[in-house]
């Protein structure tokens, strides 16, 4: 988004330097519009309801005889004072989400294990899934229930990686847990690889409406347009083919 407003004021600055006529200011002008229709709400909002709408009903879960629960990771943050690599602020309604799934799972007396997928994108030292595994562990979830994917570094890898995990365990019933601007890109990954899970969104964002622009609406606008960008991306490498070839976790 930011880039975006900055490409349309060079555009705007280079016209208006060497053709010297006004044409400049349309680019200004349609950086302005843009601007107000981020930070003040409409844009995100909008963009928001496309993506978010599917996801806003928590389904209801048919446990099986064995179940999978896949936890997105979302980040990692390093405590400068001493050293200790925490999940991000946004990863922490992924995990109650997934542990609030796992205690009905075992509630029903079925097997289940979590997986957690995260690498370490953000070079921090620790994976994604080994700060979020140590956080599940204290919040009640068994070791042994526990499995940790520590080598994606984007949403692409998370499916990819989880998939022979998944085909190691073979559960009847998948679950896919992160936020709910994040799930369409996700769910559509993951079925790429043969992945039929079912989406269960964690947090739900939604845009404020304003009559002065703030950095909130900024932050959703950039995130919708990454989710989108994504989506493109994928379909235009599977026309392309320069994605892997589609595949079932279940095949031999």
């Amino acid at each position: 988004m930011l880039l975006l407003l900055f490409l349309l004021c060079v555009l705007g600055y280079a016209v208006s330097r060497f053709r010297r006529g006004r044409g400049g200011w349309v680019f200004y002008g349609l950086a302005f519009v843009l601007f107000v229709a981020s930070a003040c709400g409409p844009l995100p909002a909008w963009l928001l309801t496309h993506l978010e709408a599917p996801y806003a009903t928590r389904p209801s879960v048919s446990w099986t005889p064995r179940n999978a629960i896949v936890i997105l990771g979302v980040g990692t943050s390093r405590v400068i004072a001493t050293g200790q690599v925490n999940p991000t602020l946004f990863a922490g309604v992924r995990l109650a989400e997934g542990y609030i799934l796992y205690r009905q799972c075992k509630q029903s007396g079925n097997d289940c294990k979590v997986i957690v997928s995260g690498g370490d994108p953000f070079r921090n030292g620790v994976a994604e899934a080994a700060a979020y595994g140590e956080v599940l562990q204290g919040m009640g979830v068994d070791r042994s229930d526990l499995l940790l994917e520590t080598r994606s570094m984007n949403t692409w890898q998370n499916a990819q990686f989880v998939q022979p995990m998944l085909k190691a365990y073979a559960p009847q019933r998948v679950v896919l847990v992160t936020s709910a601007v994040h799930m369409r890109r996700a769910q559509k990954y993951f079925e790429h690889f043969g992945i039929d899970a079912l989406p269960v969104r964690a947090d739900y964002a939604d845009a404020r409406l304003s009559w002065f622009p703030n950095g909130w609406n900024v932050a959703l606008t950039e995130a919708a347009l990454h989710e989108y960008v994504g989506v493109l991306t994928y379909h235009m490498y599977n026309a392309f083919g320069w994605n892997a070839p589609p595949s079932r976790y279940g095949a031999p």
